[in-house]
């Protein structure tokens, strides 16, 4: 049976500080066997020459854009995770995106891609109507070999992350914070599409999630105050919390974050159906039957 042509699609690539792997996705999408009708990098504050090379590659590729920060990042690097900044600097991408497309990719500096991953990619958005956001697998580099980081199925990881057109409102409405990419997610499944993560086709990720952060532990605590604000059930949180220790232990700030926020009565998501849905799906038989925690 003959597959259907694969899907039109642009990159948006929030940047800062990434000269050095640039380069190297640089390599890896101009080997794309399916090229992406636009490609934007947007710089986030660089002060290492990203926005150069960037520039360099949009005058070398007409498809290519470099989109130049609108000021200087203030903060540590590490800040912008939990600031949700490179929410902010996607956001800002896709409404430059000139040329009409059926997917966008939120494409992070730091991985590289077989030749042919977007194209198997963009097939399998033509080939199922309902699927709304999407990604391989993620692949980092551990004690001399390339390990596959196991997920849910339905979290494709956020260092590339594909959402059908018709889905980017979901994304385009979300405060900036982190746990953004959670809440996506769940906006999507009640507009009706799904959310996959594909295991058989996959790329790299060359530095660890977090691997930015200079406090593990505060890292910690901002993750359990973004389950606050995703509405997480306490026992769910709990249940993550002992799951992710044994190999990211700064998840074992997670519940003292989640404890500050209800002291201080920070705000929760304002879309009461979201709420209603992840606490739906963080009861004990869900994700039993589920098997594995995010």
């Amino acid at each position: 049976m003959t597959r259907p042509a694969p899907l039109s699609y642009g990159i948006i690539t929030p940047a800062r500080d990434e000269r050095s792997n640039l380069e190297r996705l640089a390599r890896s999408v101009l080997a794309q066997s399916h090229r992406p009708t636009t490609w934007i990098v947007a710089d986030d504050g660089s002060t290492d020459g990203t926005e150069v090379l960037a520039a360099e590659l949009s005058a070398e590729h007409p498809w290519i854009e470099a989109l130049p920060a609108a000021a200087k990042a203030a903060g540590e690097v590490s800040e912008g995770r939990r600031e949700g900044r490179a929410l902010v600097t996607f956001r800002s991408g896709v409404r430059a995106i000139r040329f009409p497309v059926g997917v966008v990719v939120k494409v992070d500096a730091d991985t590289s891609f077989d030749a042919d991953y977007f194209r198997e990619l963009m097939t399998r958005f033509a080939e199922q109507p309902d699927l709304g956001i999407a990604g391989g697998a993620c692949w980092e580099f551990e004690d001399g070999e390339w390990v596959r980081r196991k997920v849910t199925p339905t979290h494709p990881r956020g260092a590339s992350r594909a959402y059908r057109w018709e889905c980017l409102n979901a994304v385009m409405e979300l405060e900036p914070r982190m746990g953004w990419d959670g809440l996506d997610e769940i906006k999507v499944a009640l507009q009706g599409y799904r959310s996959v993560a594909f295991t058989d086709i996959g790329f790299c990720h060359h530095r660890k999630v977090g691997a930015r952060e200079r406090a593990r532990l505060r890292n910690g605590t901002a993750m359990g105050r973004a389950a606050w604000h995703m509405g997480y059930r306490p026992s769910y949180l709990l249940l993550r919390t002992l799951y992710r220790a044994w190999r990211e232990p700064s998840a074992i700030g997670m519940p003292a974050g989640f404890l500050a926020a209800a002291i201080q009565r920070s705000p929760r998501h304002s879309d009461p159906a979201v709420l209603a849905r992840i606490r739906d799906e963080q009861r004990l038989r869900v994700v039993l039957r589920r098997g594995r925690l995010p």
